[in-house]
C-alpha cells in the first residue's frame, strides 16, 4: 500500500507540474509580477497533490471495482431469473430492470454530490440574484444524468448504435434552445459539462464496462463507453426545460393575480 501511494504521488506530481509551469511562467514573465504570499500557495499545491494522489488511489481501490461488480451482479442470470424458472437463450432487455433503476439512482446520487456542479450552482445563484436556485439547478441537473446514464445503459443492454441517440438528443437540444429562456441557455449548456468530473466519470465508467462485459454480446470496447455521453446531454435539456417550468409557472401566478 506504501509502494503504491508513493506511486501515485509521483505520477500526481509529474502531472501537475506542467501546471505550475504555466502559471509561475505566464505570471513572472508576461506579466512581470511577483508572486504573493508564497506559502501560502505552496501549501495550497501540497494539499491539492495529496488529494489528488489519494483520490486516485481511491478509484482505483473502490470506486472502478464496485461499479463493475455492481453490474456483473446486476446481470447475472441467477439474479435475473429464480432457480425454478427457465432461463431463455436470449434475456430479452426488460428482464434488466433493475440496471436501468440502479444507473438512475447512482448518477443522480453521484451528481449531486459533484463538487464541480455545487460550485456552479452558488455561482449561478449569486449571478442572478436568487433567481436560479442552488438546490434547484442541481436537482434538474441530476434528473438529466440519472435519466441519461439508465438509457445508455440500455442501449448497452439492447445493443443499438450510440451515435442515433446522440443525434437525436441533440436535434431535441437544438430546437429546445429556440425556446427556452435566453439567460439560462449558456448555464444549461454548461450544466452538461460539469457533471463529467471527479465523482460521475469514474462510477458511470465502471458501470459501462461491466454492462458490457457481463451482458453476452457485448464487446466492452464498442458498448463499454458512451454512458459520459449520455450525462453531458441530458442535463442540458433538464435545465433547459426547468427554466421553461419555473417562465411557466411564473406567467401562470401573473395571470392569477390579475
Amino acid at each position: 500500500m506504501t509502494s503504491h501511494f508513493i506511486d501515485t504521488l509521483l505520477s500526481t506530481v509529474r502531472d501537475v507540474f506542467p501546471i505550475a509551469v504555466i502559471i509561475f511562467g505566464f505570471q513572472l514573465a508576461v506579466l512581470r509580477r511577483p508572486v504573493t504570499n508564497w506559502p501560502k500557495i505552496v501549501l495550497g499545491f501540497v494539499y491539492v497533490i495529496l488529494g489528488l494522489a489519494l483520490f486516485l488511489m481511491g478509484l482505483e481501490l473502490a470506486l472502478f471495482p464496485l461499479g463493475e461488480s455492481m453490474a456483473m451482479q446486476l446481470t447475472a442470470l441467477d439474479f435475473l431469473f429464480d432457480s425454478d424458472e427457465l432461463v431463455p437463450e436470449v434475456v430479452h432487455w426488460s428482464e434488466y430492470y433493475w440496471v436501468y433503476l440502479f444507473a438512475a439512482a447512482i448518477g443522480f446520487s453521484t451528481t449531486i454530490a459533484e463538487p464541480s456542479l455545487i460550485a456552479v450552482a452558488i455561482k449561478a445563484n449569486q449571478v442572478s440574484g436568487g433567481t436560479i436556485k442552488v438546490n434547484g439547478l442541481r436537482i434538474a441537473v441530476a434528473l438529466g444524468v440519472a435519466f441519461g446514464i439508465s438509457l445508455g445503459s440500455y442501449r448497452i443492454v439492447a445493443g443499438d448504435p450510440l451515435h442515433y441517440y446522440i443525434l437525436v438528443g441533440y436535434v431535441l437540444v437544438v430546437i429546445q434552445t429556440y425556446f427556452a429562456p435566453k439567460t439560462i441557455v449558456p448555464l444549461a449548456y454548461d450544466s452538461g459539462g460539469v457533471t463529467t468530473s471527479t465523482v460521475t466519470v469514474p462510477i458511470v465508467t465502471a458501470l459501462g464496462l461491466g454492462l458490457a462485459s457481463s451482458v453476452p454480446g457485448r464487446n466492452p470496447m464498442l458498448d463499454g463507453f458512451g454512458l459520459i455521453a449520455f450525462a453531458s446531454l441530458f442535463p442540458m435539456i433538464t435545465v433547459m426545460g426547468y427554466a421553461q417550468l419555473s417562465v411557466w409557472q411564473a406567467r401562470r401566478r401573473e395571470g392569477d393575480a390579475l
